[in-house]
Protein backbone atom coordinates (compact mmCIF):
# COMPACT_ATOMS: atom_id res chain seq x y z
CA UNK A 1 0.00 0.00 0.00
CA UNK A 2 1.21 3.49 -0.81
CA UNK A 3 2.50 5.80 1.90
CA UNK A 4 0.70 9.10 2.52
CA UNK A 5 2.19 11.91 0.44
CA UNK A 6 2.86 14.79 2.82
CA UNK A 7 3.38 18.24 1.35
CA UNK A 8 5.39 20.55 3.61
CA UNK A 9 5.56 24.32 3.23
CA UNK A 10 7.43 26.39 5.80
CA UNK A 11 6.28 30.00 5.83
CA UNK A 12 8.56 32.94 6.63
CA UNK A 13 8.20 36.67 7.19
CA UNK A 14 7.83 38.60 3.93
CA UNK A 15 9.49 41.82 5.24
CA UNK A 16 13.19 41.91 4.24
CA UNK A 17 14.45 43.79 7.29
CA UNK A 18 12.57 41.61 9.82
CA UNK A 19 13.62 38.46 7.99
CA UNK A 20 17.30 39.34 7.92
CA UNK A 21 17.50 40.81 11.43
CA UNK A 22 15.28 38.38 13.37
CA UNK A 23 13.46 35.56 11.66
CA UNK A 24 15.88 33.93 9.19
CA UNK A 25 18.04 32.46 11.98
CA UNK A 26 14.89 31.20 13.76
CA UNK A 27 13.00 29.88 10.72
CA UNK A 28 15.55 28.15 8.49
CA UNK A 29 16.93 25.78 11.17
CA UNK A 30 13.36 24.80 12.08
CA UNK A 31 12.57 24.16 8.41
CA UNK A 32 15.52 21.76 8.32
CA UNK A 33 14.22 20.11 11.52
CA UNK A 34 10.79 19.72 9.94
CA UNK A 35 12.26 18.02 6.89
CA UNK A 36 14.32 15.67 9.07
CA UNK A 37 11.31 14.87 11.27
CA UNK A 38 8.95 13.94 8.44
CA UNK A 39 11.62 11.89 6.68
CA UNK A 40 11.69 9.70 9.81
CA UNK A 41 7.95 9.05 9.58
CA UNK A 42 6.17 6.44 7.39
CA UNK A 43 5.28 9.04 4.77
CA UNK A 44 6.48 10.24 1.38
CA UNK A 45 7.67 13.80 1.98
CA UNK A 46 7.34 16.46 -0.74
CA UNK A 47 8.87 19.84 0.01
CA UNK A 48 11.22 22.57 -1.16
CA UNK A 49 14.53 23.19 0.54
CA UNK A 50 13.70 26.88 0.89
CA UNK A 51 11.21 28.80 3.03
CA UNK A 52 8.19 30.38 1.29
CA UNK A 53 8.06 34.12 2.00
CA UNK A 54 6.15 35.59 -0.96
CA UNK A 55 3.27 34.74 -3.24
CA UNK A 56 5.77 33.81 -5.94
CA UNK A 57 7.49 31.38 -3.56
CA UNK A 58 4.13 29.95 -2.54
CA UNK A 59 2.97 29.53 -6.15
CA UNK A 60 6.12 27.57 -7.03
CA UNK A 61 5.85 25.29 -4.00
CA UNK A 62 2.09 24.76 -4.37
CA UNK A 63 2.54 23.83 -8.04
CA UNK A 64 5.21 21.29 -7.06
CA UNK A 65 2.96 19.73 -4.41
CA UNK A 66 0.06 19.58 -6.84
CA UNK A 67 2.20 17.90 -9.49
CA UNK A 68 3.42 15.36 -6.92
CA UNK A 69 -0.22 14.63 -5.89
CA UNK A 70 0.23 15.42 -2.22
CA UNK A 71 -2.50 14.03 0.08
CA UNK A 72 -2.13 16.44 2.98
CA UNK A 73 -0.49 19.81 3.64
CA UNK A 74 1.63 20.59 6.67
CA UNK A 75 1.64 24.40 6.89
CA UNK A 76 4.69 24.92 9.08
CA UNK A 77 4.63 28.31 10.84
CA UNK A 78 7.76 28.35 13.01
CA UNK A 79 7.75 32.16 13.43
CA UNK A 80 5.50 35.08 12.69
CA UNK A 81 4.29 35.19 9.10
CA UNK A 82 1.45 36.98 7.38
CA UNK A 83 -1.69 34.86 7.90
CA UNK A 84 -3.17 35.80 4.54
CA UNK A 85 -0.20 34.17 2.76
CA UNK A 86 -0.75 30.92 4.66
CA UNK A 87 -4.45 30.97 3.79
CA UNK A 88 -3.59 31.75 0.17
CA UNK A 89 -1.47 28.60 -0.07
CA UNK A 90 -4.03 26.44 1.71
CA UNK A 91 -6.92 27.55 -0.48
CA UNK A 92 -4.88 27.16 -3.63
CA UNK A 93 -3.99 23.57 -2.72
CA UNK A 94 -7.36 22.58 -1.27
CA UNK A 95 -5.87 19.76 0.82
CA UNK A 96 -6.56 18.61 4.38
CA UNK A 97 -4.27 20.88 6.37
CA UNK A 98 -2.25 20.70 9.56
CA UNK A 99 -0.99 23.99 11.02
CA UNK A 100 2.23 23.30 12.93
CA UNK A 101 4.22 25.62 15.20
CA UNK A 102 6.50 25.34 18.25
CA UNK A 103 6.63 26.20 21.94
CA UNK A 104 9.63 28.53 21.82
CA UNK A 105 9.09 31.96 23.44
CA UNK A 106 11.52 33.50 20.95
CA UNK A 107 9.79 32.74 17.65
CA UNK A 108 6.36 34.42 17.75
CA UNK A 109 5.21 31.12 16.19
CA UNK A 110 2.05 30.92 18.28
CA UNK A 111 1.00 34.34 17.00
CA UNK A 112 1.41 33.19 13.40
CA UNK A 113 -0.36 29.90 14.12
CA UNK A 114 -3.40 31.56 15.66
CA UNK A 115 -3.52 34.26 12.99
CA UNK A 116 -3.70 31.64 10.22
CA UNK A 117 -6.00 29.33 12.21
CA UNK A 118 -8.43 32.11 13.01
CA UNK A 119 -8.59 33.14 9.37
CA UNK A 120 -9.31 29.54 8.34
CA UNK A 121 -12.10 29.38 10.91
CA UNK A 122 -13.66 32.49 9.42
CA UNK A 123 -13.91 30.87 6.00
CA UNK A 124 -14.93 27.48 7.41
CA UNK A 125 -11.81 25.57 6.30
CA UNK A 126 -11.32 22.48 8.50
CA UNK A 127 -7.80 22.02 9.84
CA UNK A 128 -5.81 20.76 12.81
CA UNK A 129 -3.54 23.01 14.88
CA UNK A 130 -0.51 21.64 16.73
CA UNK A 131 2.02 23.51 18.87
CA UNK A 132 4.84 21.08 19.56
CA UNK A 133 8.63 20.98 19.25
CA UNK A 134 10.33 18.49 16.93
CA UNK A 135 12.18 16.80 19.79
CA UNK A 136 8.90 16.06 21.58
CA UNK A 137 8.06 12.35 21.89
CA UNK A 138 4.38 13.29 21.43
CA UNK A 139 4.63 15.01 18.05
CA UNK A 140 4.49 11.89 15.88
CA UNK A 141 1.64 10.49 17.98
CA UNK A 142 -0.37 13.62 17.27
CA UNK A 143 0.66 14.23 13.66
CA UNK A 144 0.38 10.75 12.15
CA UNK A 145 -3.31 10.02 12.92
CA UNK A 146 -4.29 13.24 11.13
CA UNK A 147 -2.05 12.40 8.18
CA UNK A 148 -3.48 8.88 7.90
CA UNK A 149 -7.04 10.24 8.10
CA UNK A 150 -6.31 12.82 5.40
CA UNK A 151 -4.70 10.10 3.27
CA UNK A 152 -7.84 7.94 3.64
CA UNK A 153 -10.14 10.78 2.62
CA UNK A 154 -8.00 11.67 -0.40
CA UNK A 155 -7.79 8.02 -1.49
CA UNK A 156 -11.58 7.73 -1.44
CA UNK A 157 -11.78 10.43 -4.12
CA UNK A 158 -11.91 8.64 -7.46
CA UNK A 159 -12.20 5.17 -5.94
CA UNK A 160 -14.67 2.61 -7.32
CA UNK A 161 -17.08 0.52 -5.28
CA UNK A 162 -18.29 -2.74 -6.78
CA UNK A 163 -21.83 -3.70 -5.73
CA UNK A 164 -22.76 -7.27 -6.68
CA UNK A 165 -26.52 -7.68 -6.49
CA UNK A 166 -29.01 -5.65 -4.49
CA UNK A 167 -30.47 -5.53 -0.99
CA UNK A 168 -30.09 -8.82 0.86
CA UNK A 169 -32.59 -10.27 3.33
CA UNK A 170 -34.39 -6.95 3.68
CA UNK A 171 -31.41 -5.29 5.38
CA UNK A 172 -32.17 -1.61 4.79
CA UNK A 173 -29.03 -0.46 6.61
CA UNK A 174 -26.96 -2.12 3.89
CA UNK A 175 -28.52 0.05 1.17
CA UNK A 176 -27.05 3.42 0.19
CA UNK A 177 -27.34 6.41 -2.14
CA UNK A 178 -24.55 6.34 -4.78
CA UNK A 179 -24.95 10.06 -5.48
CA UNK A 180 -24.59 10.90 -1.79
CA UNK A 181 -21.30 8.99 -1.82
CA UNK A 182 -20.28 11.00 -4.89
CA UNK A 183 -20.90 14.26 -3.07
CA UNK A 184 -19.37 13.33 0.29
CA UNK A 185 -16.50 11.05 -0.69
CA UNK A 186 -16.05 11.23 -4.47
CA UNK A 187 -16.72 7.50 -4.87
CA UNK A 188 -18.07 5.97 -8.09
CA UNK A 189 -20.23 2.84 -7.96
CA UNK A 190 -20.10 -0.03 -10.42
CA UNK A 191 -23.30 -2.11 -10.27
CA UNK A 192 -22.66 -5.75 -11.20
CA UNK A 193 -25.12 -8.63 -11.32
CA UNK A 194 -23.89 -11.29 -8.91
CA UNK A 195 -24.66 -13.93 -11.54
CA UNK A 196 -21.61 -12.52 -13.35
CA UNK A 197 -19.59 -14.27 -10.64
CA UNK A 198 -21.40 -17.52 -11.39
CA UNK A 199 -21.07 -17.11 -15.17
CA UNK A 200 -17.33 -16.61 -14.95
CA UNK A 201 -16.91 -19.38 -12.39
CA UNK A 202 -18.71 -21.82 -14.70
CA UNK A 203 -16.38 -20.85 -17.53
CA UNK A 204 -13.31 -21.58 -15.43
CA UNK A 205 -12.10 -25.16 -15.66
CA UNK A 206 -12.12 -27.05 -12.34
CA UNK A 207 -8.38 -27.60 -12.85
CA UNK A 208 -7.80 -23.85 -12.54
CA UNK A 209 -9.25 -23.82 -9.03
CA UNK A 210 -7.88 -27.13 -7.81
CA UNK A 211 -4.47 -25.79 -6.66
CA UNK A 212 -6.16 -23.35 -4.27
CA UNK A 213 -8.71 -25.94 -3.13
CA UNK A 214 -5.87 -28.36 -2.38
CA UNK A 215 -3.95 -25.56 -0.62
CA UNK A 216 -6.93 -24.87 1.61
CA UNK A 217 -7.43 -28.52 2.55
CA UNK A 218 -3.72 -29.10 3.09
CA UNK A 219 -3.17 -26.10 5.36
CA UNK A 220 -6.49 -26.00 7.21
CA UNK A 221 -6.59 -27.33 10.75
CA UNK A 222 -9.43 -29.69 9.85
CA UNK A 223 -11.75 -30.23 6.90
CA UNK A 224 -15.15 -31.91 7.21
CA UNK A 225 -15.10 -33.13 3.63
CA UNK A 226 -18.13 -35.12 2.46
CA UNK A 227 -20.11 -34.11 5.52
CA UNK A 228 -23.31 -32.18 5.04
CA UNK A 229 -23.04 -30.14 1.85
CA UNK A 230 -19.24 -29.88 1.83
CA UNK A 231 -17.83 -31.88 -1.06
CA UNK A 232 -14.69 -31.46 -3.11
CA UNK A 233 -16.81 -30.30 -6.07
CA UNK A 234 -18.57 -27.66 -3.97
CA UNK A 235 -15.29 -26.39 -2.52
CA UNK A 236 -13.80 -26.26 -6.01
CA UNK A 237 -16.74 -24.18 -7.24
CA UNK A 238 -16.42 -21.81 -4.27
CA UNK A 239 -12.78 -21.30 -5.23
CA UNK A 240 -13.80 -20.67 -8.84
CA UNK A 241 -16.24 -18.03 -7.55
CA UNK A 242 -13.36 -16.46 -5.64
CA UNK A 243 -11.14 -16.45 -8.74
CA UNK A 244 -14.00 -14.98 -10.80
CA UNK A 245 -14.51 -12.23 -8.22
CA UNK A 246 -10.80 -11.43 -8.28
CA UNK A 247 -10.96 -11.23 -12.08
CA UNK A 248 -13.80 -8.71 -11.92
CA UNK A 249 -12.02 -6.65 -9.26
CA UNK A 250 -8.93 -6.44 -11.45
CA UNK A 251 -10.72 -5.78 -14.74
CA UNK A 252 -13.03 -3.09 -13.34
CA UNK A 253 -10.34 -1.68 -11.02
CA UNK A 254 -12.59 -1.98 -7.98
CA UNK A 255 -11.25 -0.64 -4.70
CA UNK A 256 -13.78 -2.34 -2.40
CA UNK A 257 -16.85 -4.51 -2.90
CA UNK A 258 -20.06 -5.87 -1.41
CA UNK A 259 -21.70 -9.13 -2.52
CA UNK A 260 -25.36 -9.95 -1.92
CA UNK A 261 -24.88 -13.77 -1.81
CA UNK A 262 -27.87 -14.55 0.43
CA UNK A 263 -30.26 -16.02 -0.41
CA UNK A 264 -29.74 -16.35 -4.18
CA UNK A 265 -26.21 -17.73 -4.34
CA UNK A 266 -26.21 -19.41 -0.94
CA UNK A 267 -29.43 -21.30 -1.74
CA UNK A 268 -29.02 -22.18 -5.42
CA UNK A 269 -25.27 -22.19 -6.10
CA UNK A 270 -22.74 -21.88 -3.26
CA UNK A 271 -22.26 -19.28 -0.50
CA UNK A 272 -19.42 -16.87 -1.18
CA UNK A 273 -17.57 -17.66 2.06
CA UNK A 274 -14.21 -18.46 0.47
CA UNK A 275 -14.32 -15.05 -1.19
CA UNK A 276 -15.30 -13.32 2.07
CA UNK A 277 -12.37 -15.02 3.81
CA UNK A 278 -9.71 -14.30 1.18
CA UNK A 279 -10.66 -11.19 -0.82
CA UNK A 280 -9.85 -9.03 2.27
CA UNK A 281 -6.76 -11.13 3.12
CA UNK A 282 -3.23 -10.14 2.04
CA UNK A 283 -2.57 -13.53 0.38
CA UNK A 284 -4.12 -16.54 -1.33
CA UNK A 285 -2.70 -19.74 -2.81
CA UNK A 286 -0.88 -17.66 -5.41
CA UNK A 287 1.07 -15.64 -2.83
CA UNK A 288 0.94 -12.03 -1.64
CA UNK A 289 -1.79 -9.71 -2.91
CA UNK A 290 -3.54 -6.45 -2.02
CA UNK A 291 -6.36 -6.87 0.51
CA UNK A 292 -9.71 -5.62 -0.84
CA UNK A 293 -12.51 -4.85 1.60
CA UNK A 294 -15.51 -7.10 0.98
CA UNK A 295 -18.76 -7.07 2.92
CA UNK A 296 -21.47 -9.70 2.80
CA UNK A 297 -25.21 -9.23 2.19
CA UNK A 298 -24.60 -6.28 -0.17
CA UNK A 299 -23.81 -4.02 2.79
CA UNK A 300 -22.45 -0.91 1.09
CA UNK A 301 -21.85 1.20 4.21
CA UNK A 302 -20.22 -1.83 5.84
CA UNK A 303 -17.85 -2.20 2.89
CA UNK A 304 -17.04 1.51 2.88
CA UNK A 305 -16.31 1.38 6.61
CA UNK A 306 -13.98 -1.58 6.02
CA UNK A 307 -12.18 0.34 3.27
CA UNK A 308 -11.75 3.42 5.46
CA UNK A 309 -10.37 1.24 8.26
CA UNK A 310 -7.89 -0.33 5.85
CA UNK A 311 -6.74 3.11 4.69
CA UNK A 312 -6.35 4.73 8.12
CA UNK A 313 -4.49 1.67 9.44
CA UNK A 314 -1.88 1.73 6.71
CA UNK A 315 -3.23 -1.26 4.79
CA UNK A 316 -4.12 -3.71 7.57
CA UNK A 317 -6.77 -6.21 6.36
CA UNK A 318 -10.26 -5.28 7.62
CA UNK A 319 -13.05 -7.59 8.83
CA UNK A 320 -16.84 -7.60 8.89
CA UNK A 321 -19.55 -9.32 10.92
CA UNK A 322 -22.77 -9.16 12.90
CA UNK A 323 -23.39 -7.29 16.14
CA UNK A 324 -24.74 -10.53 17.49
CA UNK A 325 -24.57 -10.74 21.28
CA UNK A 326 -23.55 -8.49 24.16
CA UNK A 327 -22.40 -10.33 27.29
CA UNK A 328 -23.10 -7.84 30.07
CA UNK A 329 -21.19 -9.81 32.69
CA UNK A 330 -17.91 -10.14 30.80
CA UNK A 331 -18.36 -6.86 28.84
CA UNK A 332 -17.78 -8.77 25.62
CA UNK A 333 -19.29 -8.24 22.17
CA UNK A 334 -19.67 -11.39 20.08
CA UNK A 335 -19.18 -10.76 16.35
CA UNK A 336 -19.84 -13.83 14.19
CA UNK A 337 -20.36 -13.76 10.45
CA UNK A 338 -22.56 -15.95 8.29
CA UNK A 339 -19.69 -18.14 7.11
CA UNK A 340 -16.43 -16.24 6.89
CA UNK A 341 -14.30 -13.55 8.49
CA UNK A 342 -11.08 -12.31 6.88
CA UNK A 343 -8.70 -15.24 7.35
CA UNK A 344 -5.80 -13.04 8.49
CA UNK A 345 -7.48 -12.72 11.89
CA UNK A 346 -7.18 -16.40 12.72
CA UNK A 347 -3.60 -15.74 13.89
CA UNK A 348 -2.86 -12.17 12.68
CA UNK A 349 0.00 -13.51 10.62
CA UNK A 350 1.22 -12.57 7.16
CA UNK A 351 2.07 -16.26 6.71
CA UNK A 352 -1.14 -17.90 5.45
CA UNK A 353 -0.07 -21.28 6.83
CA UNK A 354 -0.07 -19.90 10.37
CA UNK A 355 -3.61 -18.59 9.93
CA UNK A 356 -5.04 -21.61 8.14
CA UNK A 357 -3.61 -23.87 10.85
CA UNK A 358 -6.28 -22.35 13.11
CA UNK A 359 -9.15 -22.56 10.60
CA UNK A 360 -11.58 -25.44 10.07
CA UNK A 361 -13.40 -25.90 6.77
CA UNK A 362 -16.87 -26.90 7.95
CA UNK A 363 -20.05 -27.59 5.98
CA UNK A 364 -22.26 -24.58 5.39
CA UNK A 365 -25.84 -25.01 6.58
CA UNK A 366 -27.08 -23.11 3.52
CA UNK A 367 -28.96 -25.12 0.86
CA UNK A 368 -26.17 -24.55 -1.66
CA UNK A 369 -23.65 -26.42 0.49
CA UNK A 370 -19.94 -25.71 0.37
CA UNK A 371 -17.59 -24.63 3.16
CA UNK A 372 -17.46 -22.00 5.85
CA UNK A 373 -14.16 -20.90 7.42
CA UNK A 374 -14.57 -21.58 11.13
CA UNK A 375 -12.25 -20.03 13.74
CA UNK A 376 -12.01 -17.73 16.74
CA UNK A 377 -10.32 -14.40 16.12
CA UNK A 378 -6.80 -14.23 17.56
CA UNK A 379 -6.38 -11.91 20.55
CA UNK A 380 -5.19 -8.33 20.18
CA UNK A 381 -6.39 -4.73 19.96
CA UNK A 382 -9.06 -3.86 17.41
CA UNK A 383 -10.93 -0.77 16.29
CA UNK A 384 -14.60 -1.26 15.44
CA UNK A 385 -16.58 1.22 13.38
CA UNK A 386 -19.71 1.67 11.32
CA UNK A 387 -20.84 4.37 8.92
CA UNK A 388 -24.61 4.81 9.04
CA UNK A 389 -27.22 7.50 8.40
CA UNK A 390 -29.60 9.41 10.63
CA UNK A 391 -32.21 11.34 8.70
CA UNK A 392 -29.97 11.10 5.67
CA UNK A 393 -26.84 12.45 7.39
CA UNK A 394 -23.80 10.23 7.91
CA UNK A 395 -22.52 9.29 11.35
CA UNK A 396 -19.73 6.92 12.32
CA UNK A 397 -19.92 4.77 15.44
CA UNK A 398 -16.39 4.17 16.79
CA UNK A 399 -15.26 1.69 19.45
CA UNK A 400 -11.85 0.60 20.68
CA UNK A 401 -11.67 -2.96 21.99
CA UNK A 402 -9.56 -6.04 22.56
CA UNK A 403 -10.16 -9.37 20.84
CA UNK A 404 -9.96 -12.07 23.51
CA UNK A 405 -10.01 -15.85 23.64
CA UNK A 406 -12.80 -17.06 25.93
CA UNK A 407 -12.08 -19.82 28.41
CA UNK A 408 -13.09 -23.36 27.44
CA UNK A 409 -15.99 -23.12 29.86
CA UNK A 410 -17.17 -19.81 28.40
CA UNK A 411 -16.84 -21.11 24.88
CA UNK A 412 -18.73 -24.32 25.63
CA UNK A 413 -21.54 -22.22 27.07
CA UNK A 414 -21.52 -20.07 23.92
CA UNK A 415 -21.65 -23.13 21.65
CA UNK A 416 -24.48 -24.63 23.68
CA UNK A 417 -26.43 -21.37 23.61
CA UNK A 418 -25.76 -20.79 19.92
CA UNK A 419 -26.80 -24.29 18.87
CA UNK A 420 -25.87 -26.06 15.64
CA UNK A 421 -25.37 -22.82 13.71
CA UNK A 422 -21.66 -22.37 14.53
CA UNK A 423 -19.78 -19.60 12.73
CA UNK A 424 -16.40 -17.82 12.80
CA UNK A 425 -16.53 -15.41 15.71
CA UNK A 426 -14.63 -12.48 17.17
CA UNK A 427 -14.97 -12.00 20.92
CA UNK A 428 -14.28 -8.32 21.62
CA UNK A 429 -13.86 -6.97 25.14
CA UNK A 430 -15.22 -3.42 25.32
CA UNK A 431 -15.12 -0.63 27.86
CA UNK A 432 -18.47 0.66 26.71
CA UNK A 433 -21.98 1.41 27.88
CA UNK A 434 -23.93 -1.42 26.26
CA UNK A 435 -27.27 0.31 26.74
CA UNK A 436 -25.98 3.36 24.88
CA UNK A 437 -24.55 1.10 22.16
CA UNK A 438 -27.95 -0.53 21.66
CA UNK A 439 -29.66 2.87 21.67
CA UNK A 440 -27.32 4.59 19.21
CA UNK A 441 -25.67 2.00 16.95
CA UNK A 442 -27.24 2.37 13.51
CA UNK A 443 -26.87 -1.07 11.90
CA UNK A 444 -26.79 -4.81 12.53
CA UNK A 445 -23.35 -5.18 10.93
CA UNK A 446 -20.01 -3.84 12.14
CA UNK A 447 -16.55 -3.52 10.58
CA UNK A 448 -13.16 -3.65 12.23
CA UNK A 449 -9.40 -3.63 11.88
CA UNK A 450 -6.45 -4.60 14.06
CA UNK A 451 -4.88 -1.88 16.24
CA UNK A 452 -6.19 1.29 17.83
CA UNK A 453 -7.16 3.86 15.20
CA UNK A 454 -9.75 5.88 17.07
CA UNK A 455 -7.79 9.12 16.63
CA UNK A 456 -7.56 8.56 12.87
CA UNK A 457 -11.30 7.94 12.61
CA UNK A 458 -12.13 11.07 14.60
CA UNK A 459 -10.00 13.15 12.24
CA UNK A 460 -11.55 11.40 9.24
CA UNK A 461 -15.02 12.33 10.46
CA UNK A 462 -14.06 15.95 11.05
CA UNK A 463 -12.54 16.24 7.58
CA UNK A 464 -15.46 14.56 5.80
CA UNK A 465 -18.35 16.21 7.70
CA UNK A 466 -19.41 12.90 9.26
CA UNK A 467 -20.64 12.98 12.86
CA UNK A 468 -18.40 10.79 15.08
CA UNK A 469 -20.14 8.81 17.83
CA UNK A 470 -17.61 7.41 20.31
CA UNK A 471 -19.20 4.45 22.07
CA UNK A 472 -16.22 3.24 24.12
CA UNK A 473 -13.58 4.66 26.40
CA UNK A 474 -9.89 4.31 25.62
Amino acid sequence: MQLPRVGLITFGDERPHEWEKVFRRLTEPRHAEAIAFFRRQPVELICAESVARSRQDIDQQVDALTAAKADVLVAHIPCWTEPNLVVYAIQKLGLPTLLLSNKSPATHGTVGLLGAGGALDQIGYPHLRLREDFDSPHLAQRVMPFIRAAFALRRLRGSIFGLFGGRSLGIDTGSFDPMQWRVLFGIDTEHIDQLEIIRRAEHLAPEQAQPMADWLVRLARHTDMDKGGLTSDKLNFQVRCYLATQQIIEEKQLDFIAVKCMPDLSNHYVPQCISAAFVPSPYDAGGRKEPVAMSCEADADGALTMHVLKLVSGGVPPFFGDVSYLDDESRTLYIPNCGAICSWYANRSDDPAENLARIDLRPSIRPGGGAITYFQMAPGPVTLARLFRRKGQYCMAILAGEAVTPSEEEYRAFVEARGSHQLPTAFIKLNADFERLIAEFGANHISGVAGNHVAELRHFCELSHVTPILLSEG
